[in-house]
C-alpha cells in the first residue's frame, strides 16, 4: 500500500474509532473540512506539518497514520451521517 493510501486508511480508521466527524477533526487540527475529506479519499497529498496537526488533534503519534493494515482487513467505513442523538 502506498503512503497516501496508508494515511487515508488510518486517518479514517482512527477518526471513526473515536467517533469524530470530519468537521470536528478539521476544526481541531486547523484545516479545511473539504481538504480533510480529500485526504481520506486520497485526492490530497498531506505535508508532514499537516500530519503533525492531525496527529495532535487525535492525540496520537504521527507513526500511527502509517500503520499497515492486516492482510484482508476491510476498509474503514465512514461515520453515519446526520445528527447524533443526545
Amino acid at each position: 500500500m502506498k503512503g497516501r493510501a496508508l494515511v487515508a486508511w488510518n486517518l479514517r480508521r482512527l477518526r471513526v474509532e473515536r467517533g469524530i466527524s470530519q468537521e470536528k477533526l478539521a476544526a481541531d487540527a486547523g484545516v479545511d473540512r473539504a481538504y480533510l475529506g480529500g485526504l481520506e479519499r486520497q485526492t490530497e497529498n498531506p505535508t508532514v506539518d499537516l500530519l503533525d496537526k492531525i496527529a495532535d488533534a487525535l492525540a496520537l503519534s504521527v507513526s500511527e497514520l502509517f500503520v499497515v493494515p492486516d492482510e484482508g482487513a476491510l476498509p474503514p467505513q465512514p461515520l453515519r451521517s446526520g445528527r447524533k442523538a443526545n
